[in-house]
């Protein structure tokens, strides 16, 4: 049976984590700009003692972030990142030089900002407000860890939606959007249009931004109006940028990229998929805006060296072998899409096994529809998560969308999930089957612990 490797965290963290929890958490958010902005006002603005970049979209934020601040850490620059949820610690939603901040370094951050924080809560619930959310809070401390290290550029990913997501407070100097779908629809709207009305809020007319091709018109419509409006400088994936070719192998892929300055033959990206090749693009254009203006080609040696090291842990990533088993943030239909893809293009599973949990406020069904195709068995469980969907519910649905009982098994602990969905796998002597395991951001970091994968 699998067994926990996570770490315990020191008693101060779990005290200062505890605090922040009990702030109104990340999916229950008060949209306001007010709070954050005042907080950054009292400390000073940290925020705007570094260049930054700005990051939103439905799915590949994340990667995209981390792909970009390796390429900016090849170019010698001293680089700031947060990104959310996190896997194992809190500490990893703040990173300095591609590192997570230690325990001391983001209770030092927490410290360093609690002060301020309280009377900006006072003067908000005097004036009938509330206090300063968990994710406003993490923000706050991120943009003081940066100030303080201090670095040259910050890459930023936002929470939710844009324009009244608490990184607003920066003044980006490249903005990028990734594919938008339909996701949190109770705080950023029913259709496409508004969703994508709602992350086009971070573009500016200063800022270069770069436009990943959007699969819905709607949103594609909506980001031309806003960059028109605006008259900013803008790279259109398919239009100025672009992959150029692209070629699965081992362990990555090799791309083709025509950035906005310069077209880079046969690179290697350490990463699987065709929606991570499209991440690397958008890395590679905001890099080009960064460091020359959209006029300067990247090193070609430089970029090499990037792409062929980088990491993103719980993103199609495989954490065991015989049988394999793969993590997946995927907590949204676009999500678990572009996971069937990426399995279907680069393993050769005889039997594919799901293993599966999801949140209250996702579209579970849908997920599990998208998955259904690909898995001959799935394995109904939960995370720790109080948001899980508990697993007797979530087997319902899987049932009725399998439209099979006898390919839905339902194990509610963890642990014992993992077991038999290996044991499924590998069932009738089978060498050739693999695990997927996907449906929210918990789930894959449980998975990813319980079977001792490396990394944050």
């Amino acid at each position: 049976m699998p067994r926990p490797s996570r770490p315990e965290l020191s008693p101060r963290l779990r005290e200062v984590y505890a605090a922040l929890l009990e702030r109104a958490p990340e999916n229950r958010i008060a949209p306001d700009l007010g709070r954050i902005t005042r907080l950054m006002e009292l400390m000073g603005d940290p925020q705007n003692s570094y260049r930054s970049v700005r990051i939103a979209g439905t799915n590949g934020k994340t990667t995209t972030a981390r792909i970009l601040e390796r390429i900016l850490r090849e170019a010698g620059l001293r680089t700031g990142r947060t990104t959310s949820p996190h896997l194992r610690s809190p500490a990893e939603r703040i990173a300095i030089d591609g590192e997570p901040i230690d325990e001391e370094g983001f209770v030092q951050a927490y410290e360093d900002v609690l002060p301020f924080a309280e009377m900006v809560d006072a003067e908000s619930l005097a004036a009938g407000g509330v206090r300063l959310t968990y994710f406003e809070m993490l923000t706050a401390m991120a943009f003081q860890a940066f100030a303080s290290a201090p670095v040259d550029v910050a890459v930023v990913e936002t929470g939710m939606g844009g324009t009244w997501d608490a990184t607003g407070v920066v003044d980006p100097d490249v903005t990028v959007i990734t594919p938008i779908g339909l996701d949190h629809q109770e705080y950023l709207g029913d259709t496409i249009a508004e969703i994508a009305g709602e992350k086009a809020g971070i573009l500016t007319q200063r800022a270069t931004a770069v436009i990943a091709v959007q699969g819905e018109e709607d949103a594609a419509m909506v980001l031309r109006e806003r960059i028109a409006a605006l008259g900013a400088e803008v790279a259109f994936q398919d239009e100025q940028i672009g992959v150029i070719a692209r070629t699965p192998g081992v362990g990555g892929q090799l791309l083709t990229l025509q950035g906005i300055a310069g077209r880079y033959e046969e690179v290697f990206l350490s990463l699987l998929g065709a929606h991570q090749a499209d991440n690397a693009l958008m890395a590679v254009a905001a890099a080009e805006a960064m460091l020359g203006d959209g006029e300067r080609a990247l090193d070609g040696e430089l970029l090499s060296a990037a792409l062929d090291t980088v990491t993103s842990p719980g993103r199609a990533e495989v954490v065991r072998q015989s049988p394999t088993v793969i993590v997946d943030a995927a907590h949204n239909p676009a999500g678990a899409l572009t996971l069937v893809e990426t399995v279907r293009e680069n393993f050769r599973f005889t039997r594919t096994v799901g293993l599966v949990g999801i949140l209250e406020e996702k579209d579970a069904e849908q997920i599990l529809a998208v998955l259904e195709p690909l898995l001959d068995h799935v394995v109904i469980t939960r995370s720790s998560s109080p948001r899980a969907i508990p697993a007797d519910q979530l087997a319902e649905i899987a049932r009725d969308v399998f439209a099979d009982e006898d390919r839905v098994l339902e194990v509610a602990a963890l642990p014992d999930a993992i077991q038999v969905a290996v044991d499924l796998a590998e069932s009738d002597g089978d060498q050739f089957g693999g695990v997927v395991a996907a449906g929210s951001v918990t789930l894959a970091a449980e998975v990813r612990d319980l079977l001792g994968a490396e990394g944050e």
